[in-house]
């Protein structure tokens, strides 16, 4: 069980769309820690940790989203688990 840390930025019509929220909701379900938050140039950010194959199945969620999003593009940073999180929260 490979632990990882995956940093994404997803763009395009993610905001005003409960994205924050669903992808709280999914990440828990997955069993990471991390956290989201909205970005003022309109994207969202999200930090996952945790087993590599949830990281990897949170991921291919995140490409659709919720039903009234609309996904152009995730942008992944793959690194090291660190660790850092207790939970998965939604930033404001």
């Amino acid at each position: 069980m490979k632990l990882i840390r995956a940093t994404v930025r997803i763009k395009g019509v993610v905001q005003g769309v409960n994205f924050r929220y669903f992808t709280q909701r999914t990440a828990l379900e997955h069993n990471l820690t991390g956290c989201v938050r909205n970005l003022p140039n309109g994207d969202v950010e999200a930090i996952f940790e945790g087993r590599e194959s949830d990281v990897r199945k949170v991921l291919e969620w995140c490409r659709q989203g919720p039903s009234a999003a609309h996904v152009n593009e995730l942008l992944i940073d793959w690194e090291d688990y660190r660790g850092e999180f207790d939970e998965f929260r939604v930033m404001r």
